[in-house]
C-alpha cells in the first residue's frame, strides 16, 4: 500500500499530465510578456500625454512626472485656435463614404466568384491582389496630376473613391473567404422557395455573413482613417483630414511631444470606439475563415 501511494505521488508530480499543465502555464506567460509587450507603446503614448511639453522631453523620460491635460488643450486650439473638429469630420467622411462603397462593390464580387463562380475565377483574384503590389507613392504623381486637371484638388470625395479603390481588393478577398463557407443547400433552399437574387442576398447572405461583413469594414474604416500620403498631398485646407493635422505638431520649432501624444491618442478614440463596438462581430468574423 506504502508502494503504491508513493507510485501515485510520482505520477503527479512528474507525470505528464504535470508537464502538461506547467508547459501551458509557460505559455501563457509568454503570451502575456508579448501582449504587453506591443501594449507598453500605446500605453507611453498616452501617459506622455498627459505630460507638459519639459517632462516629455526629458532623457530619460520622466514616469513620474506631474500629470496635465495642457496637450489636450492645445490639441483643441487653446492658444492657436486651431480647431481639429473639421479634420476630424473630413476623415469621418471619407472613411464612411469609402467603406460604404467598398462593401457595395465588395459584396456581390465575392458572391459571384465564391458562391457563383465566375470562368478562370483565380486569375480574377489574382488582378486583385496585384493591385496592392504597387507602392502607393508609385501611383500618386498620375493622381495629382489627374486631380488637379479635373479640379478636384483639396476635395474630399476624391479621397473617398481612392479608399475605395485602395481597400476594394482587401475586402473582396475577405468576403469571399467569408461566402465561401455559407452552405450552398442553404441558397438552393431559397431559391427552390422562390426567392430571387434580392432576397436571397437580402435574408440570406447578409445576416449569415453579418460576421464577415463588420470584420471587414472594420478593416476598410481603419485603412481609410489612418491614411495619410495621399491626404497631405492631394488636400489643402477644407478637406485635410486628422492624419494630417497630426504633422502640424511637427514644426521648424521643434516637436511638441506631449502635444503630439494628446492629438495621437484623440485622434485614435474613434477608431477605438467602432472597434469596441464590433469587437464580438469582429473576433467571431475573423475566425470563420478571413484570414485563414
Amino acid at each position: 500500500m506504502k508502494s503504491s501511494a508513493t507510485g501515485r505521488a510520482r505520477g503527479t508530480a512528474g507525470g505528464p499530465g504535470f508537464l502538461r499543465r506547467h508547459t501551458n502555464a509557460l505559455w501563457g506567460l509568454a503570451a502575456w510578456a508579448m501582449g504587453l509587450f506591443f501594449l507598453l507603446p500605446a500605453a507611453w503614448m498616452v501617459l506622455t500625454s498627459f505630460h507638459s511639453e519639459t517632462d516629455a522631453a526629458t532623457n530619460p523620460p520622466s514616469v513620474a512626472a506631474e500629470l496635465t491635460v495642457d496637450g489636450y488643450r492645445e490639441f483643441f486650439g487653446a492658444s492657436t485656435g486651431a480647431s481639429p473638429w473639421p479634420t476630424l469630420a473630413n476623415s469621418a467622411i471619407a472613411a464612411v463614404a469609402s467603406t460604404g462603397l467598398v462593401l457595395a462593390l465588395a459584396i456581390p464580387a465575392a458572391y459571384a466568384l465564391a458562391v457563383r463562380p465566375v470562368r478562370r475565377s483565380s486569375d480574377v483574384l489574382f488582378f486583385f491582389l496585384s493591385t496592392k503590389m504597387l507602392p502607393a507613392v508609385a501611383g500618386l504623381l498620375p493622381v495629382y496630376l489627374a486631380a488637379r486637371y479635373f479640379g478636384l484638388l483639396d476635395n474630399i470625395w476624391l479621397l473617398a473613391v481612392l479608399y475605395t479603390a485602395m481597400n476594394l481588393p482587401i475586402a473582396v478577398w475577405m468576403m469571399r473567404s467569408f461566402l465561401a463557407d455559407i452552405p450552398v443547400s442553404i441558397l438552393e433552399a431559397a431559391a427552390i422557395d422562390g426567392a430571387g437574387l434580392l432576397t436571397v442576398f437580402r435574408s440570406v447572405i447578409i445576416p449569415l455573413a453579418a460576421p464577415g461583413i463588420a470584420a471587414t469594414s472594420l478593416i476598410c474604416f481603419i485603412f481609410s482613417w489612418n491614411e495619410m500620403l495621399f491626404a497631405r498631398v492631394l488636400t489643402g485646407v477644407r478637406a485635410a483630414t486628422a492624419p494630417v493635422f497630426l504633422t502640424g505638431f511637427v514644426t521648424s520649432q521643434g516637436l511638441f511631444l506631449a502635444q503630439l501624444c494628446a492629438a495621437a491618442v484623440a485622434v485614435s478614440l474613434p477608431v477605438l470606439a467602432a472597434g469596441f463596438a464590433a469587437q464580438d462581430r469582429l473576433v467571431q468574423g475573423l475566425s470563420l475563415g478571413a484570414v485563414k
